[in-house]
């Protein structure tokens, strides 16, 4: 095999592997959905990630030629796994990691229930503590401003 079809073969190899992170970024925000700020933190370190990579493919491969077949080939591997696998990934894997999620959460629920009722028996004894010494103060103020007045 020649060189030009082996870094065409990893051009190809490229633009697959971009457009799978990319899935990731988009299972992330549909799992947890997040504003725009993040959303574009998350492209810009993409991007940059993505460019720093297309670098060292070019500087490996053609010693830091651009070579046009090899743009065309990164984009036919990122258009082919765009149209095959991308859209069954992101929608059954954002769909398994949503219910994973759901399901530790009701685990963890379930476990901090005896926490949960002792805090909030704790907080009903400390509303009722300070009621007391909300009223204790309060008289012992009108017994001190009555001695005040007295004297």
């Amino acid at each position: 095999m020649s060189e030009e079809n082996v870094f065409l073969w990893y051009a190809v190899r490229f633009g697959v592997f971009i457009t799978f992170v990319y899935d990731w970024l988009r299972i992330l925000r549909r799992v947890i959905p997040h504003k725009g700020f993040f959303v574009s933190l998350e492209d810009l370190l993409f991007w940059a990630f993505c460019a720093g990579e297309v670098f060292l493919l070019l500087y490996r491969e053609s010693n830091g030629n651009l070579r046009w077949f090899a743009v065309l080939g990164a984009l036919a591997g990122m258009l082919v796994y765009k149209r095959t696998l991308s859209g069954p990934f992101v929608r059954w894997t954002s769909l398994l990691l949503s219910r994973l999620l759901g399901i530790l959460g009701k685990i963890s629920a379930f476990l901090t229930r005896p926490v949960g009722r002792a805090g909030r028996a704790g907080g009903s004894f400390a509303k009722k503590f300070m009621r007391q010494v909300k009223i204790r103060l309060k008289n012992y103020g009108r017994m001190l401003k009555m001695r005040i007045c007295k004297h």
